[in-house]
């Protein structure tokens, strides 16, 4: 099979994968201690999430800390609710935020809904309300990888008083990040395992905790803490960090040949302001289920794994102006670090067969 699927999760890195096993042990092994416990192996359990916490620090910019959770959908869960306890206001979120930041923002009512360009970036001439308190704008779009000009809106954010939460979940270690108040990650869109993730809070923000229980992450996030996967997460983030420059330049030269095999497609999103692991076309008329149908050995997806199965059109599509017809003649291609070029091509020519197969 050949996995082009990149945006919804990444092959698990074998340096990651080696990294959990010394704290998956079973009895009679000394890697299975619970971190928050005060003998010997609760101590040394510890002492690989703190490792962790410092690898996965090291993508993030200075001045800040990491607090680990379940996910990204967490991570932002806890920066949006915990930032807003009695305080009520606006958040401010673009048209293409994931739903975890759109639904989440909207259950808290206040939500401002900034536009986009037709190429797919937040638009900069947007109104922010006056009591707006937080603003949201990813830094790479999951559906279309537009790179959002997520450091002007930090700018505007602090310029209204109002804190900036950044979704990095599809930029880090993969370009450098923007600078934010709130940067929230998972694992397992790097490389690493699932069921990880982490929330960046900037030295001197106010965080309120939005779960109560134990408070074992700085009294913010409760919940026993997994050695294993953070274990993970942070050998995956220092591997991301050694290799940036090498996978940005593999995975370019994939996308300009996928460009090529795909010419005669349309292209969702900007050429240019982008993260080349994303390639979002469509087909005028394409049966986009079929396709998936025929070409059952090539893993690509339709938009978002989150929102695969609704039968709606793509919020992130309609919300750059396309039709819902359009919208659903659309896939996504994502690839990354592991994939060939021999992939690419072979996956190119089972597309492009199924798709003219169509025309008929």
């Amino acid at each position: 099979m050949i996995y082009l699927d990149y945006q919804a999760t990444t092959p698990l890195a074998p340096e990651a994968r080696d990294a959990m096993m010394r704290w998956l042990d079973g009895p009679g092994g000394d890697g299975f201690g619970n971190p928050h416990s005060p003998h010997r192996m609760g101590r040394m359990a510890r002492a690989a999430i703190e490792l962790a916490r410092e690898q996965v620090a090291a993508l993030m910019p200075p001045g800040g800390r990491v607090i680990f959770t379940g996910g990204a959908t967490e991570a932002l869960n806890l920066a949006i609710r915990g930032t807003g306890r009695g305080l009520g206001g606006s958040v401010a979120v673009s048209a293409i935020e994931h739903a975890a930041v759109l639904d989440t923002a909207r259950d808290l009512g206040g939500c401002h809904v900034l536009g986009v360009n037709a190429p797919g970036q937040c638009d900069l001439d947007g109104t922010l309300p006056g009591d707006t308190r937080l603003v949201a704008v990813m830094q790479v779009n999951n559906e279309i990888g537009t790179i959002q000009p997520t450091a002007d809106w930090y700018v505007r954010a602090r310029a209204a008083g109002a804190l900036c939460l950044c979704d990095a979940v599809q930029a880090y270690g993969k370009v450098p990040l923007a600078a934010a108040d709130m940067i929230a990650i998972s694992a397992h869109k790097f490389h690493g395992p699932k069921g990880v993730g982490a929330l960046w809070l900037r030295d001197g923000v106010e965080l309120a905790e939005v779960q109560t229980g134990g408070g074992q992450e700085f009294g913010l996030r409760s919940g026993t803490l997994s050695p294993a996967l953070i274990a993970g997460m942070g050998a995956a983030a220092q591997l991301a960090r050694e290799r940036m420059e090498e996978d940005a330049a593999h995975i370019a030269a994939l996308w300009h040949r996928a460009r090529d095999l795909f010419a005669d497609w349309q292209l969702n999103g900007s050429a240019d302001a982008r993260w080349y692991g994303n390639l979002n076309i469509r087909r005028d008329r394409l049966d986009v289920a079929r396709l998936m149908s025929d070409c059952r050995n090539v893993m690509f997806s339709a938009g978002s794994a989150c929102a695969s199965g609704s039968g709606r059109p793509s919020h992130v599509l309609k919300a750059i102006g396309l039709s819902d017809a359009a919208a659903k003649s659309s896939i996504r291609l994502g690839f990354g670090r592991y994939t060939t070029m021999e992939e690419i091509e072979q996956a190119a020519a089972l597309i492009g067969a199924a798709a003219k197969a169509q025309d008929i």
